[in-house]
């Protein structure tokens, strides 16, 4: 997927997880949404860093383009 988010069926069903971890990026992209600080979402899940929630926005904002989404890439 890129350096931080990975799809594997082997991981998570296939669910993009944070590269290293079994951290689901739609869990941080809820808890953010949800109203959670990124301190807090730092603070309840120590495996991933700033960067990685840099990289779910990312992630999130390449999948609104609606263009060519991101797990059709990755499985190709």
């Amino acid at each position: 997927m890129n350096e931080r988010i990975e799809i594997n069926p082997q991981i998570c069903h296939g669910k993009p997880v944070f590269r290293g971890t079994r951290v689901l990026v739609s869990n941080i992209l809820g808890a953010l949404g949800s109203g959670d600080t990124i301190e807090q979402v730092l603070e309840d899940y120590p495996n991933i860093t700033r960067e990685d929630i840099q990289a779910a926005f990312a992630f999130a904002g390449e999948l609104a383009r609606f263009e060519e989404s991101p797990y059709e890439a990755s499985a190709k």
